[in-house]
């Protein structure tokens, strides 16, 4: 190969091997086992009468499909045969995501509903003949790839047209370009994190980003949601790390990101990453690659509190210290991690774990070493590697455990934010309280836990796990206090979504954060790019308030 010439693999797609998609009535494949002795410690902890919520003996009905011979047709000619499909089977699979009032849904409701249609294309030309397909004929898309969102953000609605398709990407995973000089990698939106690593793995590189989703979602889908992953202090979020996309709108194609920066006006991609399928479907992503770690160190410490171990999370960062993983758990997740995993001398304090990646265990060990000399100087105590070595191995175990924890009446759930270090204890307090009060109304005792997992110069994320009995009205239950945190953070001056996205669950207080004119622009870009509004209609975007009478609709 001449020096001159860029290392690229040919614009052909290698495919990678299937993956297993998750249930769907709960995450993952299988029933998730409790740690030994749980179910008595999780008794004692929340006292008062649970009512559990069983996972259905059998599928439930779907809603009938809407769909006409016509539309079925249509849809055909653009993907070919076996590819769109009506049957439960397959809808059964697109029922929407995997947040708790999606999953408490699929236990209680029936009929339940379903997508009218699947419809797998293969690449970016089919996605644009499908959306064309959808326009003309009045069809909502709803863009789906691992199915993982826990906020509301893929479930089947049609809004104010006349049926839904549930758009499975699948068929479109695949690596298309590889550029090993530029270290840049081009993927099909459908391809799954572990489908991407292992295509990469085995040319000695790595993206990087590992959600608690990773063994499900789609690149696809970290893109539309702003995905944070939890190496992010070492990799950066997954928007820091998507050079191009390409996107299929149903008025147009858009191609952007063609350099490392530019100055040629506002960067459009920004409009795109974290929009949810509401302004068209992301059809390929280009990211950006790092060689294999050569090594990696371990290591984890105590803090007397949270805000000692919080100043020393920020004196870290702030000095550009860079460990790959950074976690740090309040007393109460210590102390309930601790005791679950059977470890009563990790039970004290508020627990820090890490860890180091580098060229070789030197570098690794160098980067430790930092960490540790900051964090000793700051009031924490080494506890070793393994309390680091045993987050890493059950790091995408917890959502899982969510689904077994309802079938014996409790609720289990998680929400996340973020602010300014400055503001950081106070809106730690402000959720805690409003969460406490919430759920002690509906007669229960609840715990509510929290920890920072991704840190940045100017303040943290807090990701707040919560723990409490379910009763007669979990729905109810769970509505209630997740608008009391959501309240307390758009009070208290948080984000009202760190990494989870925007989905239908935090759509009423999008506007508390970005104003009216912050919608209105929007609103505005939806009506440019999706004219018809077929797109994920309810996600991102509040409809329009009811025209009054006189007024024009």
């Amino acid at each position: 190969m001449d020096a001159s010439t860029p290392r690229q693999s040919p614009r052909a797609p290698v495919r990678p091997a299937p993956r297993p998609r998750s249930t769907w009535d709960a995450w993952g494949t299988e029933p998730a086992r409790l740690p030994a002795g749980a179910k008595t410690l999780i008794t004692a902890l929340l006292p008062g009468k649970a009512h559990p919520v069983q996972r259905r003996a059998a599928a439930p009905t779907l809603t009938p499909s809407r769909l006409d011979d016509g539309d079925v047709r249509a849809f055909t000619a653009v993907v070919g045969e076996g590819h769109v499909s009506t049957e439960d089977d397959a809808r059964l699979l697109h029922l929407g995501g995997k947040s708790t009032p999606d999953l408490l849904a699929r236990r209680l409701a029936d009929p339940q509903p379903a997508p009218d249609a699947v419809v797998a294309p293969a690449e970016h030309a089919e996605i644009v003949d499908v959306l064309a397909v959808c326009a003309e004929r009045g069809i909502a898309v709803v863009p789906f790839g691992g199915g993982t969102s826990v906020v509301g953000g893929v479930a089947p609605e049609s809004g104010r047209l006349r049926c839904v398709i549930a758009l499975d990407l699948v068929r479109t995973a695949g690596l298309w370009n590889l550029d090993e000089e530029s270290l840049l990698a081009t993927f099909g939106a459908g391809t799954t994190g572990p489908q991407a690593e292992e295509l990469l793995n085995a040319r000695g590189y790595t993206i990087g980003h590992f959600p608690q989703s990773f063994e499900y979602a789609s690149l696809g889908g970290y893109a539309a949601t702003r995905s944070s992953g939890q190496a992010s202090r070492g990799y950066g979020r997954f928007d820091d790390l998507v050079h191009a996309l390409r996107i299929a709108t149903p008025a147009g194609d858009l191609r952007l990101g063609r350099a490392p920066a530019s100055a040629a006006g506002p960067d459009l991609r920004q409009l795109f990453l974290g929009s949810e399928g509401a302004f068209g479907v992301l059809t390929e992503i280009t990211v950006r690659l790092r060689p294999l770690p050569g090594a990696t160190a371990y290591g984890a410490w105590s803090f007397p509190d949270f805000d000692s171990g919080a100043t020393a999370l920020r004196e870290l960062t702030q000095r550009g210290i860079r460990p790959t993983v950074l976690r740090l758990s309040d007393a109460g997740e210590t102390r309930v991690n601790a005791v679950m995993g059977g470890h009563l001398r990790r039970a004290r304090g508020c627990l820090a774990v890490a860890t180091f990646e580098g060229v070789d265990a030197t570098e690794a060990d160098t980067v430790r070493a930092a960490t540790d000399a900051i964090f000793r100087r700051l009031g924490g105590t080494s506890r070793g590697e393994d309390p680091a070595r045993s987050w890493e191995r059950g790091r995408y175990a917890s959502p899982a455990l969510r689904d077994t924890l309802l079938d014996i009446g409790v609720l289990a759930e998680t929400l996340e934010t973020a602010t300014t270090w400055t503001n950081l204890l106070a809106l730690k307090v402000a959720v805690t309280d409003a969460l406490t009060a919430s759920l002690t109304a509906d007669r229960t005792k609840p715990i509510v836990m929290c920890h920072v997992s991704h840190v940045y110069p100017a303040g943290a994320s807090l990701y707040f796990t919560v723990l409490a009995a379910l009763t007669a009205d979990p729905i109810g239950q769970w509505e209630r206090a997740k608008d009391a945190a959501s309240h307390a953070i758009g009070a208290a001056g948080g984000t009202i979504t760190h990494h989870h996205a925007v989905g239908r669950n935090h759509r009423d207080h999008l506007e508390a954060e970005i104003g009216p004119l912050g919608i209105a622009v929007l609103r505005a870009v939806k009506a440019t790019v999706d004219p018809r509004g077929i797109m994920n209609p309810g996600v991102l975007v509040p409809p329009p308030a009811a025209a009054r009478p006189g007024e024009p609709g």
